[in-house]
């Protein structure tokens, strides 16, 4: 018997109504829906869920952005028409097992003793052949109980013959676990679906449907939400998350919607007691934990909890998972350095998630704060693993063993290093666009041996951080750089600056020279603060772009790299008698003219030219911090994950029961034998369910045991 692909065939009612009937319960069509699930699920797979609308524009763009919330892609799993296809798919897959399910049963039953005796000599599994002495009746008792024996399901049939003695049909069924692997690999898919829709958001959308509850869209705290946006604690299905600061208690969790959250109401509150990470020696996070207590609302009673990752705990059905963590209101202390020389220092002091407002000038904007991270990990590794590329070495071999061995060997080794303490803030302007920024508490070394701070900026989620990196003074602060920049923008500092560079570099008894050389000086100085541009239309408001812009309006092209050279010696020079002027003010010994003092130099020269791109006119710098750390757990009530893992189970099952479980049947035919000698005449013929080398053997085992055929004498 082969498993039908039509549907049901409805004979009465409608034309359009027996098409629809034998439409969903065809197996093709529940082949289709399974189809688009598969490919549904791919793009859940790629396509981030539920994030913020801000991001998928930023990723796609407006147009795209749309379509995607239109068509629910940012939450697939939870759209109405994903439930639709698996709710068809249930019935579908439930319609093919009732139509074909009868049908195995019989099959199951019978083994097709009533075949035709001259229908076996077209089986390709055949072979004839006399047994000598042995009666049909007998030869059939002794071929049965063989087969019995091993583990065929035997029937014997008498028949008569036009002679004396009757003949006698022996019919063997083994194998028939492969038909219900059928029914169990169908019956799996059910399963899973129905478990799916169980856990899925089918049942928390009927109740914003059918049972007057609404999605929340606003702000403000959770106290303060009302009732219609709230599900019952006794509510039989629900995936949520819940974020508890350490030393306090929650029990209300967060479910994501499409256009909002719905609040969910637990049958007890978590209280975190304390969050614990242990990290490995690089500094990599190696085990997330929290000891935690449960308190049940209606009894009161106090249940102490252990919840990692992969180690859930579990009270009054609902399961408790370490889904990952986050600050719980870290108390932090900021202070503004000056980036550009408007700006003026001060001190904030404000708690992570809160917001506090700046002025700029006229313009007002809002800090933000977002993050505190306490241990940041990077790559401090060379790309070039640590070591500088000689062109003239030719070593095949290391080459060639840098790209074999195992997956995880790299030819660029990974130097992992905590860097320190970091926090993240944005600023927001009046019309509501905002800036992220991160910035590193400590002077980190890059490898180059000079230490620098490492000030953050992105105007966008989805991009990445570009670096402004300010050197470390003496001292291991930003306070050198600080007052190399404001001494840039005083023009009595910068004609001193210029004053001593001319004396040190010119002769007195040409005066003519020192005039020219400074006039150069002092304009190059003034277009690289900013004070003067090359020309109206400039676009650089200072540093190395100015001084590009400059030559490309007043140099010849031929002369624009030996005159660039010049330039950039020039401008060296006098930034260095700069430097120490500023020293010189903050009472401080000047720097001497090394080989240190040139790589710091070299650094603020740089991190003066970015400054003009830096997007804020100071950085907040973290001075202190006192850190709260907060779990955030995810909990969810799952009545179809036992129903799942039973689908799994049978899925297996009957994956294997149809790819492994070979059906096989026997038939042989003994009649008496014609002619002198007494005996039987015998006629078996195999039938496989599909041709395999095994049914071969197996065929050539029957023949010898059952008929005594050897191989060389088979017909």
């Amino acid at each position: 018997m082969s498993v039908s692909t039509h549907g049901i065939r409805v004979h009465r009612g409608p034309h359009a109504w027996r098409l629809a009937v034998e439409l969903l319960s065809s197996m093709r069509f529940a082949i289709a829906l399974l189809t688009v699930i598969c490919i549904a699920s791919i793009i859940g797979t790629v396509l981030k869920q539920h994030e913020p609308i801000g991001n998928y524009v930023n990723q796609f763009g407006p147009f795209w952005a749309q379509v995607f919330l239109k068509a629910q892609l940012d939450s697939i799993y939870s759209a109405w028409w994903f439930l639709l296809i698996l709710l068809f798919l249930v019935i579908s897959t439930s319609l093919c097992i009732a139509r074909n399910a009868p049908h195995i049963v019989r099959e199951l039953r019978t083994v097709k003793e009533d075949i035709r005796a001259a229908s076996l000599r077209a089986f390709g599994h055949r072979a004839q052949a006399d047994l000598l002495g042995e009666t049909p009746e007998a030869a059939a008792q002794r071929i049965g109980g063989m087969l019995a024996g091993g583990g065929w399901k035997v029937k014997l049939q008498r028949r008569e013959t036009d002679g004396a003695d009757g003949g006698w049909m022996v019919a063997a069924r083994a194998g028939g676990a492969h038909k219900l692997g059928y029914l169990a690999a169908h019956g799996a898919v059910v399963l899973v679906c129905v478990g799916g829709l169980l856990d899925g958001d089918l049942i928390v959308r009927a109740q914003t449907w059918l049972n007057g509850k609404s999605v929340y869209s606003g702000g403000g705290l959770i106290s303060e939400v009302a009732p219609e946006h709230r599900l019952s604690s006794s509510n039989p299905t629900f995936r949520g998350n819940i974020l508890v600061p350490e030393g306090q208690r929650a029990s209300v969790a967060i479910l994501n919607q499409s256009d909002g959250v719905l609040l969910q109401e637990l049958p007890f509150s978590i209280e975190l007691k304390k969050f614990i990470v242990d990290y490995y020696s690089t500094g990599m996070p190696k085990l997330f934990a929290s000891e935690v207590v449960l308190h049940d609302l209606a009894t009161g009673e106090q249940v102490p909890a252990r919840i990692e990752v992969n180690h859930p705990a579990s009270y009054k059905g609902v399961e408790i998972y370490q889904s990952s963590f986050d600050d719980g209101g870290s108390s932090v202390k900021l202070k503004a350095v000056p980036i550009n020389a408007a700006a003026k220092p001060f001190e904030v002091e404000g708690t992570i998630g809160t917001t506090k407002q700046l002025t700029n000038g006229n313009e007002q904007l809002t800090l933000e704060l977002t993050a505190l991270r306490v241990i940041n990990v990077e790559n401090m590794g060379s790309p070039t693993g640590g070591s500088a590329v000689d062109v003239r070495k030719v070593d095949l071999a290391s080459s060639v063993e840098s790209k074999l061995g195992a997956a995880n060997k790299s030819a660029n080794p990974l130097e992992l290093r905590n860097v320190g303490p970091s926090i993240g803030y944005k600023l927001r302007d009046a019309s509501g666009q905002a800036r992220e920024f991160q910035n590193y508490m400590l002077p980190v070394d890059t490898g180059d041996g000079l230490p620098v701070f490492l000030l953050g900026m992105r105007d966008a989620p989805n991009e990445a951080f570009r670096y402004l990196r300010i050197p470390a003074d003496d001292s291991g602060s930003m306070d050198g750089f600080v007052r190399l920049r404001a001494a840039l923008d005083d023009p009595a500092l910068r004609q001193a600056a210029v004053d001593r560079y001319i004396a040190r570099s010119t002769d007195e008894k040409r005066p003519e020279l020192a005039a020219q050389l400074r006039a150069s000086t002092m304009r190059a100085l003034a277009l690289f603060a900013g004070s003067e541009r090359a020309r109206q239309d400039a676009k650089a408001r200072g540093g190395w772009q100015a001084i590009a812009e400059f030559m490309e309006a007043n140099v010849p092209e031929a002369e624009r790299e030996r005159a660039g050279g010049v330039l950039v010696r020039i401008l060296n020079d006098v930034l260095f008698d700069l430097l120490n002027l500023s020293r010189e003010r903050a009472g401080l010994a000047a720097m001497p003219a090394d080989e240190k003092t040139q790589a710091y130099l070299t650094q603020s020269v740089l991190a003066l030219s970015d400054a003009y791109f830096y997007a804020a006119p100071v950085a907040m710098m973290l001075q202190d911090f006192k850190q709260v750390q907060a779990s955030v757990f995810q909990v969810a009530r799952a009545p179809g994950k036992g129903i799942v893992y039973l689908g799994c189970l049978l899925l297996i099952i009957g994956i294997f029961a149809m790819l492994y479980v070979r059906e096989r049947r026997l038939w042989v035919w003994l009649a008496p034998a014609v002619g002198p000698q007494a005996g039987s005449s015998a006629t078996m013929a195999l039938s496989v369910n599909r041709k395999t080398l095994d049914n071969d053997r197996e065929f050539e085992q029957l023949k010898q045991r059952l008929l005594g055929i050897r191989k060389e004498t088979a017909s």
